[in-house]
Order: C-alpha cells, then sequence, then structure tokens
C-alpha cells in the first residue's frame, strides 16, 4: 500500500473568484494543477477534475509518486513554493494551484480547489458535485473522511458510511456529488477484505466508482508499479 506524505497545513488558501482583490478570476488555461498519484486529497481533486472534464481548462502536472526530497516534499514544486512566500523553509507538496500568469501558488487546500473547480468551470456535461443545500451534510462527510486515518475512529466512521449507503445509491442520495468522490478516495488505497464484508453496501459503492473511468484511471496511476 501506498503511504501518504506527512502534509502540513495547508500553506496557501487562495480562492478563485471568491475576492476580486486577489485578482484570481476563473480563466481557461490560466491556473495549473500540481498533484502526486499517492497523495489521498490529489486523487479526490484528479477525480473531480475528469468528472468535470476541465483537462483543457485547467492543465494537470502529474508528480511522482514518491517525493524526491528528505522532508517530504517535490523539487519541482519549490520554485513555486518560493516564488510565493519569502524564504519559505517548509516542505513543497502537493497538491498545487498555481497562476501561470504570476508563477506563484493560488491555493493548496484540497477541498477550496475541489469547490472552486465546480463552482467556477461549471461543466454542463458533468454532474453536479456540490448541490445547493447539502453543504453542511459535503463538510460531516469531508470530517469523516479525514477519521479514516485514525485505526481506532475508523470502525465507527465505516458504520456510519455503511448506514448512509444502506438507504441510498449514494452518499447524499440517489446522485453522484463531491461528498462520494471523498468516501472513495478516503478508502479506495486501505487494507479492506476483512471489513468489506462486515460493510458491503459501503465497498459494493466504492467497487462501482472504481468501475468508472474518472475514478479507476486515476486509481491505476496511484498504485506502485
Amino acid at each position: 500500500m501506498s503511504v501518504t506524505p506527512l502534509t502540513p497545513a495547508p500553506a496557501f488558501r487562495g480562492r478563485i473568484g471568491r475576492d476580486p482583490r486577489s485578482g484570481h478570476y476563473a480563466v481557461p488555461r490560466r491556473y495549473r494543477l500540481h498533484l502526486s498519484p499517492a497523495h489521498d486529497d490529489c486523487l479526490a481533486i484528479a477525480v473531480v477534475h475528469a468528472l468535470l472534464g476541465l483537462d483543457e481548462i485547467c492543465p494537470v502536472t502529474v508528480l511522482g509518486a514518491v517525493p524526491d526530497c528528505p522532508d517530504g516534499g517535490h523539487s519541482a514544486l519549490r520554485p513555486l513554493y518560493e516564488a510565493s512566500a519569502h524564504h519559505y523553509r517548509g516542505p513543497a507538496v502537493a497538491p498545487v494551484l498555481s497562476d501561470g500568469w504570476s508563477g506563484r501558488i493560488v491555493s493548496t487546500h484540497a477541498r477550496d480547489i475541489m469547490r472552486d473547480r465546480a463552482r467556477c468551470f461549471p461543466s454542463a456535461a458533468g454532474p453536479q458535485l456540490y448541490p445547493c443545500g447539502t453543504e453542511a451534510e459535503t463538510e460531516a462527510v469531508e470530517e469523516l473522511c479525514a477519521r479514516t486515518a485514525d485505526a481506532d475512529a475508523l470502525p465507527e466512521v465505516l458504520d456510519v458510511l455503511e448506514r448512509r449507503l444502506s438507504a441510498h445509491s449514494h452518499v447524499l442520495g440517489e446522485r453522484l456529488t463531491a461528498a462520494d468522490v471523498e468516501v472513495w478516495a478516503a478508502l479506495v488505497r486501505r487494507d479492506t477484505p476483512q471489513r468489506a464484508a462486515a460493510h458491503p453496501a459501503l465497498w459494493s459503492h466504492v467497487r462501482r466508482l472504481s468501475a468508472h473511468p474518472a475514478f479507476g484511471r486515476r486509481l491505476s496511476a496511484a498504485r506502485p508499479a
């Protein structure tokens, strides 16, 4: 199983289109995503990006699955971090949304990046990943997913998700949303055989999503050769 690198609290949290003073307008091909396939947050962003069909609007640079710096960062990201924060000394980690106009980082906060992708670059052909009125539920699922890294909390998290998916076809109801992406990315690389038997609805949902190209192709890239 891949080991997700230790990531510090987000160092940059700019938003696209939220604050006119920032100058971060929703312009096609202005921004670039930098993602590492071994990182759960990057995996979720890549799936959202694929579901919305944004490859032409916002190109993606895929970094190595294993960081190439002793501090757990990526050398390819170091120039962006140093251009964005004077005397930056922390690890240059993914995910990163960069601005091609300024050569600086807009955001390293995964959930802001995903929300801004869906809000500022909507796709008529793609799903509505953040339906109006589901904000609180989506955030609750995000918090649940964050707890999957805690072995003691994991059984309770799986029980909650099993109850949701026993009652509905998807995590928030009857259609695909960002909550399903969050759950899939949090669980897909976990050691699942024993847990699958105890949570059949949950793992059936994970397998069903993995069969979708937007999910399955990203999982293949995330697995070590």
